[in-house]
């Protein structure tokens, strides 16, 4: 994956009062670190990086034009509103060319299993190494025709050349199994209002 260049402006007030301040004028708050450098704080186009993350995701490499420069660098920690979910604040991690960085990617599932069956996939991303130009944008694993007592496992997940996993390889992905028929699906229901008492009306003195 290439890099995306986005403006970024040096950040020179600090403070809840000088964040809020940067929101107002469209631009996010965010901390650029790494190599050992002094942090550096910057103030990114609220809508052009939300853009970003929605159509690349986080390891999307960001070609930070800062007037003076650039510098290259990957999302680390994006920091969200909890109730209005606009995006508060954004850490950045420097990246250079060539260099190896840890991510975690996601893991799609694809296919139809056998007849009988229920897919779980017991984890969404595996976390691999690889050159910070070149991450991947997500992996697939295939449950075609697969049988009950199938298990796909990290190990498993094809890469592409220059990529390394770092997760577990025996790590548990996808899980098939055994479909509940109607007659179980009932008795779950039935054993989950098992044991229920209703309260009985206070009789009247």
């Amino acid at each position: 994956m290439s890099e995306v260049r986005l403006a970024a402006e040096p950040r020179t007030e600090f403070g809840k009062g000088a964040a809020r301040r940067t929101r107002r004028a469209g631009k996010i708050p965010a901390v650029l670190y790494g190599h050992g450098s002094e942090p550096k704080h910057v103030a990114l186009p609220a809508l052009e990086f939300a853009r970003v993350l929605r159509t690349h995701g986080t390891n999307t490499v960001l070609a930070l034009d800062l007037g003076e420069g650039s510098e290259l660098a990957l999302t680390k920690t994006v920091t969200t509103h909890p109730l209005r979910n606009y995006i508060e604040h954004v850490d950045l991690l420097l990246v250079n060319r060539g260099e190896k960085v840890t991510v975690d990617v996601t893991v799609a599932v694809t296919g139809t299993a056998a007849s009988g069956t229920l897919i779980t996939q017991e984890a969404t991303e595996i976390q691999v190494e690889a050159d910070a130009l070149n991450i991947p944008d997500g992996f697939e694993v295939s449950v075609e025709g697969a049988a009950v007592g199938t298990q796909i496992l990290a190990g498993q997940v094809e890469l592409p050349a220059g990529v390394t996993l770092v997760t577990d390889p025996e790590a548990l992905l996808v899980n098939v199994v055994a479909a509940p028929s109607a007659a179980q699906m009932e008795a779950a229901v039935d054993a989950e209002g098992a044991g229920v008492v209703e309260d009985a009306p206070e009789s009247e003195s």
